[in-house]
């Protein structure tokens, strides 16, 4: 029996316009997953699979020590999942729904619900039909972390909110990791979310994990350097630097494997290192779905 909270092994899926390929992702219990991808790049189908709602075509999937599919009824008691196209019934209050998940729920936590009610702003006899969509998604989340899972599967749950709103939802879950074991996947296209909330990061494009690991150091390794270069001059070819574009006298390399050295081989190229500079979780992520792609088509 796998330690992950998630362990994909070559897991495939093959639809009639998409594939998802060989995708190999492990989440460490205790840890927040941020899963990166433009729209349609396989987060969804990723995160269907470990639900088991789809079913691989092949490869294995161990959630919470149970094998997927075969495994998930008793993987969802400790299994929290909410996705941005989840509906409520809304005829019903949002006190209904409470109640209807605490006659399911032995691990409900009736003073952590009252206190996200507070925290949300919400109102537990307002039917669901009047609620806004920031009020909706909040409503959802209430409904999953009161709980108390295991794990969190969160698919894009900060699509379409105001800035207030998702700063509070980005708040809460990092509050349930205060709780030692708790562990969550978090998909998004917003790097900035990401970003401010997670320890590790997973790339995904066009079906393929491109990448995965923890944050900081993908912050740590990925810098860009401006550079000068006079005529006559050809940059070298160096290693950890996976592009370099140029306009006239100028050029922008590229290092996904900074080095301190980098600086002083272009210098002795006899380029000039105008900066170094940092580069943000967007901006890594923009240059390495480009690198991949050129890969890709090579």
């Amino acid at each position: 029996m796998t330690d992950c909270a998630i362990e994909l092994n070559g897991v495939c899926k093959s639809y009639p316009f998409f594939d998802l390929h060989n995708i190999d992702l492990q989440l460490q219990p205790g840890t927040i997953m941020g899963l990166i991808g433009p729209n349609g790049a396989g987060k969804s189908t990723t995160i269907r699979i470990l639900m088991g709602l789809v079913h691989q075509d092949s490869g294995e999937v161990n959630v919470l020590g149970h094998s997927m599919p075969k495994g998930q009824i008793d993987a969802k008691w400790d299994i929290g999942f909410a996705s941005e196209d989840m509906r409520l019934y809304d005829s019903m209050t949002l006190g209904w729904h409470i109640h209807f998940m605490k006659s399911i729920y032995a691990s409900w936590d009736d003073a952590y619900s009252q206190l996200l009610l507070k925290r949300f702003g919400l109102n537990a006899e307002q039917k669901v039909k009047g609620l806004s969509h920031g009020q909706r998604v909040k409503a959802s989340l209430l409904l999953v972390f009161a709980r108390r899972p295991k794990l969190l599967v969160l698919d894009e749950p900060t699509t379409g909110l105001d800035p207030v709103a998702r700063h509070e939802i980005l708040r809460e879950l990092t509050a349930v990791m205060v709780e030692d074991g708790r562990s969550i996947l978090f998909s998004s296209h917003n790097t900035q979310d990401v970003e401010q909330i997670s320890d590790q990061i997973t790339f995904i494009d066009r079906g393929r994990i491109i990448d995965s690991m923890d944050k900081e150091i993908y912050l740590d390794r990925w810098r860009r350097l401006r550079l000068e270069v006079p005529d006559g001059v050809a940059l070298p070819t160096l290693p950890g630097v996976i592009g370099v574009q140029k306009a006239g006298r100028l050029a922008v390399a590229i290092a996904n494997a900074f080095e301190p050295h980098l600086p002083n081989a272009y210098e002795t190229s006899g380029a000039r290192v105008r900066a170094v500079e940092n580069m943000t979780l967007e901006e890594i992520f923009v240059a390495n779905v480009e690198h991949s792609r050129e890969e890709v088509k090579a």
